[in-house]
């Protein structure tokens, strides 16, 4: 078993190292869909955290992109412009692959929400804008409806929050609980997006997560939450979920 999957699955069962879920995903879109990686643009909307930098295999290179819709803890900020800007940048003959994930850090020894980065001696939070706003939630520092134009992102988040307050601060563990009501509000806002926006090619992919950072040496790994292929000529949907269940 990999390095600290062990420890990440105590928090998600069906957690799998990054390049390997990668792996099945592109697996799977080759022997179900006759898609390959030369035929696929990606886009991303994850954290922009450096130290989410996506663990690829060597041939999802062959992807075109990614194209970055993400901001802080991955909302998808770029928004319909940004949807619409790489939709267009599609082979006609392939797909769109949208990776959407909130994330949060591990460390091997178990702790939730800080990592060990690469040149330090003390772990640092991870993610750290999902910590700040729940410490302002926790501290009834939070007032509705008030975003500022100098951290809109980080105001965006703590309304997210705000809306689930008795949900997040009622939980065992807040800060888990607090991001996997983040990964729901980007879902909802990507499906939104992707209603309005046409993409002139075979397929739209749809993978949704919680993208797990353990320390530097650990890697990171993927949970799973959605993996859905959409037909464009005609609408047809194929949940896949069960194709990337993780071994025991």
């Amino acid at each position: 078993m990999p390095k600290g999957l062990e420890i990440v699955r105590k928090y998600f069962p069906n957690a799998l190292p990054t390049e390997e879920t990668v792996n099945r995903l592109l697996d799977i879109l080759k022997d179900e869909f006759e898609v390959y990686p030369h035929q696929i643009m990606l886009a991303d909307s994850i954290c922009s955290d450096d130290v989410n930098t996506m663990e690829y295999p060597q041939r999802a290179y062959q992807m075109r992109g990614p194209f970055k819709m993400g901001g802080l803890n991955g909302f998808p900020f770029a928004g319909i412009t940004g949807m619409n800007a790489f939709a267009h940048h599609v082979p006609e003959d392939g797909a769109v692959f949208i990776y959407f994930a909130p994330h949060i850090g591990i460390t091997r020894d178990g702790t939730v929400g800080e990592i060990n980065r690469v040149g330090q001696h003390k772990p640092s939070a991870c993610c750290g804008a999902a910590k700040a706003a729940l410490a302002k939630l926790l501290d009834n520092k939070i007032e509705p409806n008030v975003i500022t134009e100098l951290d809109y992102q980080q105001n965006h988040i703590e309304q997210i929050f705000y809306q689930q307050k008795d949900r997040i601060i009622n939980s065992s563990e807040p800060l888990l609980e607090a991001t996997k009501v983040m990964y729901k509000a980007i879902e909802t806002r990507i499906d939104i997006l992707a209603q309005k926006t046409e993409y002139p090619c075979q397929y739209l992919i749809l993978m949704g997560g919680i993208l797990i950072n353990g320390d530097h040496d650990m890697g990171s790994f993927n949970s799973c939450q959605r993996f859905e292929v959409v037909e464009l000529d005609g609408g047809k949907r194929h949940d896949l979920m069960g194709k990337l269940k993780a071994e025991s």
